[in-house]
């Protein structure tokens, strides 16, 4: 609870910095880096040899002032760079993820393909426990602070770099709760990395933000246990490389 009074005390600080920036619309273009080795289970560790250490892809988030999504841009299919090395070479796709959220009413549908079947995971945006610095750095052209937390039930250290001069509650990805948006993460020093490359002020078509409506609807909880089921029946198998 005094968690959700500091965050809604520096948002109506911050108010009259959102209502002078004048982007309430526009595209937010990041590249994400992940180091796939890391992320590799402790009894799969012979991968490293097939598969490549970092994959990036690039991702788009949307916004208007009632809506945001956050998706992959279309011609990002699969990782790209070098390869080297000789040999074989695994190539693995990253399930397709989708983040819709309603700004106002706070509620977020996550559109996921995986194992052959699509997922429509509904939620309402919850707070977590963020830290405040003194820190900042301009990404895209932009002043950034930090925060940062733990999250214990994933067992990562998130840190983050906001804009307090651009909207809160829009992404990217679950990076929703703080007074502003947020341009950088990182997990875990580097084991997996949001950064935004440019920011395009413009009028965003209906077309480009719709809401995911194609999959089998569950909440958070419930996809959450079905996906550890699977990946008990797998044995721990590939595919348990990634977080979801």
């Amino acid at each position: 609870m005094q968690m959700k009074k500091l965050i809604t005390g520096i948002l109506l600080v911050l108010l009259s910095g959102f209502l002078s920036a004048q982007i309430i619309q526009g595209v937010i273009h990041y590249e994400v880096t992940m180091d796939v080795h890391r992320s590799l289970p402790a009894e799969r560790q012979e991968l490293r040899a097939m598969i490549p250490q970092f994959r990036t892809d690039n991702f788009q988030l949307f916004f208007s002032p009632s809506e945001s999504l956050y998706k992959p841009r279309e011609e990002e299919e699969l990782p790209s760079g070098p390869r080297g090395g000789g040999g074989m070479r695994a190539m693995m796709r990253m399930p397709r993820t989708e983040t819709y959220i309603d700004r106002g009413s706070r509620e977020r549908t996550v559109a996921q393909d995986m194992m052959g079947r699509n997922f429509l995971i509904v939620d309402t945006i919850s707070i977590q426990p963020w830290r405040f610095g003194n820190e900042q750095m301009e990404i895209a052209g932009f002043m950034c602070m930090m925060a940062w937390y733990t999250d214990t039930v994933a067992n990562q250290e998130v840190t983050a770099w906001f804009a307090p001069q651009l909207p809160p509650f829009m992404g990217p990805d679950r990076f929703v709760t703080l007074p502003g948006t947020v341009l950088a993460v990182d997990i875990n020093n580097g084991e997996r990395v949001w950064v935004a490359r440019s920011i395009e002020a413009r009028e965003v078509k209906k077309a480009e933000i719709r809401k995911p409506n194609r999959g089998e609807r569950m909440t958070r909880e419930q996809f959450e246990r079905m996906v550890a089921e699977q990946m008990q029946r797998m044995g721990g198998g590939a595919g348990a490389v990634f977080r979801f």
